[in-house]
């Protein structure tokens, strides 16, 4: 091994030594909001997966939907619409696109929990006006729910009772998750928080 070589090798694992002291110093140097939103951006589903599939059950429309929305490296448009479709405010009949973040948190949340049931959609997307008549007769609705920007999803998975599902989206922390005991759980792509 020529002294050239092992200058350049000491040199990468110093370097490699001190960038992994920085991120396991990072956690206690950057405040813990924006570590949280950092963490949140990057969700890890099936990183071994070639495709990635999602199933709902809407319990208002009664319709069902099973897609592979992402395959081979990127995320499938027609698949996409369907999702944006069965998780439309049902009340306006109105579309809005669904956070890709959501969909992939889904397919982790799946996964933690072993189950390839549909998800029961409670609530999708939500427009303006569904979202403040939901706000004015509940305190538990936000007057600017991330339901509205299709970054949130309320739902229950057959066979997983809610504290479960609860748990399982806790320890993610990909996002918030609200927990409403005998109705659903409320996952979304905002900061790490729970209620």
């Amino acid at each position: 091994m020529t002294d050239e070589f092992k200058g350049q090798r000491e040199k990468v694992t110093r370097r490699r030594f001190l960038r992994m002291g920085l991120l396991g110093a990072a956690p206690m140097i950057v405040p813990g909001a924006a570590w949280a939103a950092m963490r949140v951006a990057t969700p890890q589903p099936a990183a071994a997966a070639s495709s990635r599939a999602l199933s709902f059950y809407n319990l208002h429309t009664g319709e069902r939907l099973r897609t592979v929305y992402w395959e081979k490296g990127r995320y499938i448009q027609g698949a996409l619409d369907e999702i944006n479709y069965i998780l439309r405010d049902f009340r306006q009949n109105e579309i809005k696109p669904i956070d890709r973040s959501l969909l992939d948190l889904l397919v982790t949340l799946r996964e933690r929990l072993h189950s390839n049931e549909n998800y029961e959609v409670i609530s999708g997307y939500r427009s303006p006006v569904t979202n403040a008549m939901l706000h004015a007769g509940s305190e538990g609705v936000a007057a600017h729910s991330l339901h509205m920007d299709g970054r949130a999803i309320d739902i229950r998975v057959p066979g997983r009772s809610l504290s479960v599902v609860r748990a399982a989206a806790l320890s993610m922390r990909l996002g918030g998750v609200g927990y409403y005991p005998g109705r659903f759980v409320h996952v979304d792509t905002g900061r790490v928080r729970w209620w």
